[in-house]
């Protein structure tokens, strides 16, 4: 694995494979061109790497000139192809093969292709040491292919990102970030906070407590925390619209998080579907829900302990305790079957130490 700028790439072409495709090509214009002696245009900056060495492997006579054509910047290509460096003099009248060092969308083809068709040359073929059918449009054939590849951005070997990862003698793909998306279920006292920072750690997920939300945005005043100030001052109930975009905000906020674990939200099923539409918005998914299980007893035991550590008013009655385990009986019921429907539901034993608890979420969130 490499990084290069803010983006990691993985091993995918090695150098055996890259040399084998070379001399595929190499073999198939000596096949054609052994009376001849043909000129290789090469296309910079890519290509200068496959032209060097198909050179070094071509067997015949033959020359080698360069022309510069542009059409990339970053990740994707910009859609306009710009001439840098035009094409010499010493190909009219020859037979030329243009080397590239990769054809996906097929842009710079066209441009080369317009090029060419206004030169006198005795003809000109296309030579690229990786072709990805996938993206191409086909309007032009491409004589000669080293490799076809997948539709993935790739460096290495001439090719770079961003001006980097040229002199890679291998060529590496762009990792696809691996998202988790995590909805974290538990009556009072099941231990989803502390669980939510192990998972968060060992994960690198962003955690996003509902409760948390609202407090920071009532505290700092924003638009939405008062909007949802105004609500709860009046003793109404804050609109599922409100905190959803409260927690689309978090979201964005947080663009390279590898995944979300999301606790206190959704409560009905209303508020899971809205979840789901503001996740498809970024081409995103819960991919799990995870319910701590535990007995109420020893749940009203944990509880009545914390209220005696913390002074918690509401851990300190069973009576209260027992209401809030009923209340969420009533409005989680639906949402577990809504997302066992889905087949998301893991429910996961929460008795034991934090230890033992950890390593059964974790066992789940692996499988995923």
């Amino acid at each position: 694995m490499i990084k290069l700028h803010d983006k990691y790439f993985q091993p995918f072409i090695s150098e055996e494979e890259i040399e084998a495709a070379i001399q595929k090509i190499s073999a198939a214009i000596a096949a054609d061109y052994k009376d001849d002696c043909p000129i290789f245009v090469t296309v910079l900056n890519g290509a200068f790497m496959f032209a060097s060495d198909l050179m070094k492997a071509y067997p015949h006579p033959c020359q080698i000139s360069f022309v510069k054509l542009s059409s990339y910047k970053g990740l994707s290509s910009t859609g306009i192809v710009k001439s840098l460096l035009e094409v010499g003099e010493e190909v009219n009248g020859r037979s030329v093969i243009i080397l590239e060092d990769i054809i996906d969308t097929g842009r710079t083809i066209k441009e080369l292709v317009h090029i060419f068709s206004n030169i006198e040359v005795k003809e000109f073929k296309i030579a690229s040491l990786f072709y990805k059918p996938e993206a191409y449009d086909g309007e032009y054939p491409i004589d000669y292919i080293g490799m076809e590849i997948p539709n993935k951005f790739i460096v290495g070997y001439g090719l770079d990102y961003d001006e980097l990862g040229r002199n890679l003698k291998e060529v590496y793909q762009l990792k696809e970030k691996e998202m988790i998306n995590l909805v974290l279920f538990g009556k009072p006292g099941a231990g989803k906070g502390t669980q939510a920072e192990f998972l968060k750690a060992h994960y690198n997920l962003v955690h996003i407590s509902t409760g948390d939300v609202f407090r920071y945005n009532i505290k700092n005043g924003t638009e939405l925390g008062n909007l949802a100030k105004s609500y709860m001052d009046q003793g109404d109930l804050v609109p599922d619209e409100v905190t959803i975009n409260m927690l689309a905000n978090e979201v964005n906020n947080n663009p390279d998080a590898n995944g979300f674990i999301f606790d206190g939200f959704p409560r009905t099923i209303a508020q899971a579907e809205a979840l789901d539409d503001l996740l498809a918005t970024k081409d995103m998914a819960i991919h799990a829900t995870l319910a701590l299980e535990a007995e109420d007893d020893i749940l009203v035991e944990r509880l009545l302990k914390r209220g005696l550590e913390s002074g918690r008013t509401d851990d300190q009655d069973e009576g209260k305790i027992r209401n809030r385990f009923n209340e969420y009986n009533e409005k989680t019921a639906p949402l577990l079957d809504f997302y066992k429907n889905q087949s998301k539901l893991h429910s996961v034993n929460g008795i034991g130490t934090i230890e033992e608890i950890t390593k059964r979420l974790q066992s789940v969130v692996d499988t995923l």
